[in-house]
């Protein structure tokens, strides 16, 4: 059994959002971090790992440097850590980006007990797309929002968080599940886990690697493949300073009243 964790280096939006003039964000002038719903993901794979001994394997699409965020999930437990990582895949958005993360997973192959994990969303699109789209062009069953998972043989048990609630699904493996920062809090990197890391197998998949998968195309990957582009990026304006008032008496609250129905909120 084998868990393939796919996780994304995003821009750290904590702190001030870099755009060039032509409204994408200017990512070189960026700190960037492991998307943090991918770190849900890989914790879940690692804790079967810890019950289990699977083996965990983390794959990637982006430029070179993602390679260090990759030693870091080498680094808190997982074995294997693959690259992917082309000119040809430049630009891509999530119809593109699922269609070669898809290849990639085939190429490490899927077998009858294993899992696919991602992240509910990222943060620097908030689509929440991609997963379920992997799972589709990999023809496999999906469960998203996952807030537990259990896996029993070849049965996985998930309790899918919605709006006003809870539901619980069973399905077969192999399947994928995208997790939620409910799900689990992320472990740190050990000392030791830092050492080993740069023992264990990273391996870079370009598109000579890919190419013979029938999803890789000209027409499905990269710019020219995807059916959407980003219009425009921007910092959300900062909230004015809020008004407090004291008092718990009739006169604070029919001021308050008198504010909110100035504003036409009541």
């Amino acid at each position: 059994m084998k868990i393939i964790v796919s996780i994304k280096q995003v821009p750290d939006t904590s702190g001030k959002v870099a755009v060039n003039p032509d409204g994408t964000l200017n990512r070189a002038s960026m700190q960037t971090i492991t998307n943090p719903d991918d770190m849900n993901a890989l914790e879940a794979a690692l804790k079967m790992k810890d019950a289990t001994g699977c083996k965990v394997i983390v794959v990637t699409m982006g430029p070179p440097p993602a390679a260090g965020m990759l030693r870091e999930a080498l680094a808190m437990g997982a074995d294997e850590a693959i690259l992917v990582s082309a000119r040809e895949f430049g630009g891509s958005d999530t119809y593109a980006t699922s269609q070669i993360l898809a290849a990639a997973i085939n190429k490490v192959g899927v077998e009858a007990d294993d899992v696919v994990m991602c992240g509910r969303q990222a943060i620097d699109g908030d689509t929440a797309q991609v997963g379920p789209q992997i799972a589709e062009k990999l023809h496999l069953p999906q469960i998203t929002y996952a807030a537990d998972i259990t896996k029993e043989g070849n049965t996985v048990t998930v309790k899918r968080m919605l709006e006003d609630g809870y539901m619980t699904i069973k399905t077969q493996t192999p399947c994928l599940i995208t997790c939620i920062k409910e799900l689990n809090e992320p472990r740190y990197m050990s000392v030791s886990g830092v050492f080993e890391a740069y023992g264990k197998p990273l391996t870079t998949y370009d598109y000579e690697a890919l190419k013979d998968d029938p999803l890789i195309d000209a027409t499905t990957i990269g710019l020219k493949g995807s059916p959407t582009n980003i219009f425009k990026s921007f910092t959300p304006p900062q909230k004015g300073a809020g008004m407090m008032l004291e008092g718990a008496d009739k006169a604070t609250c029919e001021k308050l009243a008198g504010i909110l129905a100035a504003k036409h909120i009541i």
